[in-house]
């Protein structure tokens, strides 16, 4: 494959964006091709099997656009499909996952701490986070919570307000959060309303941001790939939706930081 060619990224709407921006914005020479499932979100409350065949198709995308690199931007993705996708895209690209860069910056930064995590149905219900962290054998242990009204909160454009303060009250001063020293945001929304949970907190609990640990995974990963970009320019960057609406494309200057075009592209017909 060659250096130019681009990093696919997708996820189950437009949350994944905040991914895409740190992406863009550690390595801005790098061309970038987005989907966003907008047609099947959220992706929290769907099945294994359902996750599984949306992400295939969506692969088979980025396998045409001869994408380098494919990211996995969703939490339930990475969940429930990694392994299929890794097994479909064999050699053609490398696949990247948003929980296993987790993992491994946990077993550099946090052994012998108690986290918490947050994440929709599917990412906690897969217990996925917990397990990895366990079979580290490093004292990690995650207490999860999952969230499920966060997300829809943050796309409605409610955070940074007293609605947003009043339900991450509510869900952060749940028992299985209680006592930890960190709490990773296992969804792309939730860098969104970072600044709010570290109110909640008040510089007792450090918030682990995602978003930055996935992005400088996948610079580390080109590097020792050879696969960087030989550009000099900023990368082109193109974003598709499987469904469009006006209000998708309002929302993407909350995730991504500024405003960008969404074409439609429909590929369930």
């Amino acid at each position: 494959m060659p250096n130019s060619a681009p990093i696919g990224i997708f996820d189950s709407g437009i949350g994944g964006l905040t991914l895409a921006h740190a992406i863009t914005k550690l390595l801005p020479k790098e061309s970038i091709i987005y989907f966003g499932d907008t047609a099947h979100l959220p992706y929290g409350d769907k099945s294994a099997t359902a996750i599984q065949s949306y992400s295939l198709k969506i692969c088979n995308l980025l396998l045409e656009k001869n994408c380098k690199l494919i990211l996995i931007a969703c939490n339930s993705a990475s969940a429930a499909a990694y392994d299929l996708v890794k097994t479909y895209v064999g050699s053609k690209a490398i696949v990247v996952n948003v929980i296993d860069p987790v993992i491994e910056y946990l077993s550099k930064n946090w052994k012998n701490h108690t986290l918490g995590l947050i994440g929709t149905k599917q990412t906690v219900n897969s217990g996925l986070y917990a397990q990895k962290a366990a079979d580290l054998h490093q004292g990690v242990e995650i207490k999860s919570l999952a969230t499920p009204l966060l997300a829809p909160m943050i796309e409605e454009g409610f955070f940074n307000n007293k609605i947003s303060a009043s339900i991450i009250e509510e869900y952060l001063q749940n028992e299985n959060l209680q006592n930890i020293e960190g709490l990773i945001l296992g969804c792309t929304h939730y860098p969104l309303i970072k600044n709010q949970i570290e109110q909640f907190y008040q510089g007792k609990t450090q918030v682990i941001d995602t978003s930055e640990i996935v992005a400088e995974k996948i610079r580390s990963i080109l590097i020792q790939q050879n696969l960087e970009t030989p550009s000099k320019e900023q990368g082109d960057r193109q974003f598709f939706v499987s469904d469009y609406t006006k209000s998708f494309e309002q929302s993407t200057k909350l995730f991504f930081g500024e405003e960008i075009k969404l074409e439609l592209y429909p590929i369930w017909d």
